[in-house]
């Protein structure tokens, strides 16, 4: 009976984990998509490559867009096969999850004005300083972007053989030539279409099994780990180490994660320790980590996840200092507010998801 009732728990929070993460997660396929087919690459290389002004570039323009953590994962990816940094993707990385447009009137409608002022300034700072401490490796010791795009030998690369027999000096067009004049008759739809088709195969078979390894650690952490469990270890540096121990491995939005911060600081933790909550948890999870190693290597994930902890755990520190300094009273500025978007609406992004990743299934609709 107890092993039924866990087995209804683990299906039902996977089932409402995979629904909210879905609906953003095809958001970010379809930007990356896009992006890779309207954003020429030399753009992207020369505004986000290396340099500390290149971190501070994707902090600001990762910060505004309302991407969670799943769905900033095929953006990121994209930035760095396009030519990006390994210290501004990561910056890239940080910010968009941590904060947004839409995460920040639910934290102005949820926690208050202070909350909603502090929480944005924190991510892009926060992304700027790992960004920074990634910048410290050497370049070498970075890996270069895992894009295995089959290479097509062309015969402008290929070494032909001279034709034995002169043929009529008639004006002839190369193959790259034709290639050039394809490409420039390429329409705005042809390449819409061909950034979309590249997201929904290539892209999401990429990223597909970390994003299902995170979503299955998700759901034991929701599933066995009680909120009373950090509720238990009340305010200050030892439950903020607790909250980022427990918050890197699990899958939240910064949009979702703000309900239950409030939550948390109604039962008595410290705003600081909420704030360290909504800050590691939407820039960490089990997904986001296996891409990073994957794409760029151990040393940027030690960077990263050193950078973000140091950050949250600074920042929550001085918020509780500053409250108290100034006698601010975050529970009289809560209320209460809920939900974004419908759960059936999610769950159909999650089916459309799992058809994409099924080579047989996408082959009927692509």
């Amino acid at each position: 009976m107890i092993v039924l009732e866990y087995l209804s728990a683990l299906l039902t929070n996977f089932l409402a984990l995979s629904a909210e993460a879905s609906p953003w997660l095809l958001l970010g396929l379809l930007i990356a998509g896009l992006m890779k087919s309207w954003v020429p690459t030399k753009i992207l290389s020369q505004h986000l490559g290396e340099g500390k002004l290149a971190i501070v570039k994707a902090a600001i323009i990762g910060a505004p867009l309302p991407l969670c953590s799943c769905g900033v994962i095929p953006v990121a990816t994209e930035l760095r096969r396009s030519g990006a940094s390994a210290s501004a993707t990561s910056s890239f990385l940080v910010a968009t999850p941590e904060t947004g447009v839409d995460s920040v009137s639910v934290s102005y409608a949820l926690l208050g004005p202070v909350f909603a002022i502090y929480r944005p300034i924190t991510a892009i700072v926060s992304a700027i300083i790992t960004g920074l401490l990634v910048s410290t490796i050497k370049k070498e010791n970075i890996k270069r972007p895992n894009d295995s795009i089959d290479k097509v030998k062309s015969c402008c690369s290929s070494k032909q053989k001279p034709d034995p027999i002169p043929e009529p000096a008639v004006a002839k067009t190369s193959c790259c030539e034709s290639k050039k004049t394809a490409n420039n008759s390429t329409g705005f739809f042809n390449k819409t279409i061909s950034g979309i088709h590249y997201a929904a195969t290539k892209l999401i078979d990429d990223i597909i099994i970390w994003l299902l390894v995170g979503l299955i650690f998700a759901t034991l952490i929701k599933t066995f780990l009680p909120e009373s469990f950090l509720l238990s270890y009340g305010s200050g540096l030892g439950a903020m180490l607790v909250m980022i121990a427990i918050s890197i491995p699990m899958y939240i939005c910064a949009t979702a994660s703000t309900p239950v911060a409030a939550g948390f600081i109604l039962a008595g933790i410290s705003p600081g320790t909420a704030l360290v909550f909504m800050m590691a948890g939407p820039a960490t999870n089990i997904s986001t980590l296996g891409v990073i190693k994957n794409e760029m290597g151990s040393g940027v994930l030690i960077r990263y996840l050193l950078g973000i902890s140091l950050s949250a755990i600074s920042f929550g520190l001085l918020l509780d200092y500053g409250l108290t300094f100034f006698n601010v009273n975050i529970a009289q500025q809560m209320q209460h507010s809920h939900e974004l978007l419908p759960f059936w609406f999610g769950l159909s992004c999650a089916g459309l998801i799992a058809m994409l990743s099924i080579k047989p299934l996408r082959k009927l609709v692509l």
